[in-house]
């Protein structure tokens, strides 16, 4: 397509929706349109963006989410329910088994205080009025010992809950874009977005240096990209990047069956240790320092780990709020424009697949679900 020229859907009106960003978020959400019938383009800039799934630790997390902000729990409860459907439907699509297992989550102390301080922050999360309620485990070493035979001396307890999981992220990201693919939509690589001009008529001209796509509507799920994008269409989407580092060792043989929040075994038999949370700006560079405390902390929960090879590290940009929680909304002014951002995209990928693109086809974003996750809630102690 020649620079200037103009990108349609194959029929006359452009695309239904216009999708742009690749990774995890858009291409759940780019699945789950082209699942409904609708004509789709998902507009990415490639490998060249700070994408945030290539970074990922592939958990399916439930116990620790929605201090602040209750209903984010029910939403990410909802998502690690919704999981199974969804990798079914990969699998039956794509014929990719993405590998997801649902055994239940550890997050293990390392003394005394941490257990305390783990186990008031549970008390605090479920004592929030309107939490949703699902039910937890506070255990003794023996208990874990029982669950996780090979946990070293320093694990003194740990809080467990049956709902959390993980998958194999890179097969899903494949799975996703495969399955999308099939089923329709038009796959737009390595292309930045210029500007996004709405239509006065309704819809969308969304420009790039290959040329102009339109669409009656488009969903922002481009990471930290959204910032730039969202004033385009009416909307304020204050995010940041927040650098996350990640090892991963030879394969050997099963000893991890439940991922832990920090360290889980992969289906196929590396490990991969990953906590930081670094304020470094738009630096994706791993640093030996960070990297030497994540394993030192692995062999105590596993002393096994250190006889294991690291052959990779890595590291990553997440796309953080100011509260940590995502923002889903819909344009006043520009409407049928949407935004979908989140740290949290493999957890909240079932969500993605299988309930927002049903409210992007209507147009429409059911305030009793989504009102709470709208950027206006940023600007409530400014106005207080």
């Amino acid at each position: 397509m020649a620079v200037g020229g103009r990108e349609g859907g194959g029929r006359a009106g452009g695309y239904d929706v216009a999708v742009v960003g690749g990774g995890l978020v858009g291409a759940s959400i780019a699945w789950g349109l082209a699942r409904l019938g609708q004509r789709v383009a998902v507009i990415d800039e490639g490998d060249v963006a700070f994408r945030a799934s290539r970074g990922n630790f592939a958990l399916v997390w439930v116990q620790s989410k929605g201090l602040g902000m209750p209903e984010y729990a029910a939403w990410t409860r909802r998502s690690s329910e919704g999981w199974d459907a969804l990798a079914s439907a990969l699998r039956e699509e794509t014929g990719i088994d993405v590998a997801f297992d649902r055994p239940g989550g550890f997050n293990l102390a390392l003394g005394e205080a941490e257990l305390e301080n783990r186990v008031a922050q549970l008390k605090r999360l479920h004592n929030q009025p309107d939490m949703v309620r699902y039910d937890y485990e506070v255990m003794d070493r023996a208990q874990v010992a029982a669950m996780l035979p090979h946990i070293g001396p320093d694990v003194i307890g740990a809080t467990y809950c049956a709902l959390d999981g993980h998958v194999n992220s890179l097969r899903l990201f494949r799975a996703l874009h495969l399955g999308m693919q099939r089923l329709g939509a038009a796959y737009l690589p390595n292309r930045t977005v210029d500007r996004i001009e709405p239509r006065p008529g309704g819809g969308f001209a969304i420009a790039t240096p290959a040329g102009t796509v339109e669409a009656a509507k488009v969903v922002l799920a481009a990471g930290i990209g959204n910032a730039t994008l969202g004033p385009m269409v009416g909307l304020t989407v204050p995010v940041r990047p927040q650098r996350g580092q990640i090892l991963v060792t030879e394969r050997t043989a099963p000893f991890l069956r439940h991922p832990i929040v920090t360290v889980r075994q992969t289906d196929e038999g590396t490990v991969m240790m990953g906590d930081s949370q670094e304020e470094a700006g738009f630096d994706p560079t791993v640093g030996t320092p960070i990297l030497s405390v994540m394993a030192e902390r692995a062999m105590r929960m596993f002393p096994l780990i250190g006889r294991l090879n690291v052959v990779r590290t890595w590291a990553a940009l997440r796309v953080m709020t100011r509260d940590g929680f995502p923002i889903y909304e819909q344009s006043a002014a520009c409407p049928g424009a949407f935004v979908a951002t989140c740290h949290s995209g493999v957890t909240l990928a079932a969500n993605h697949a299988l309930v927002l693109p049903r409210h992007v086809v209507d147009g429409h974003l059911p305030a009793d679900v989504f009102e709470v996750f709208g950027a206006g809630r940023f600007d409530v102690p400014a106005a207080a």
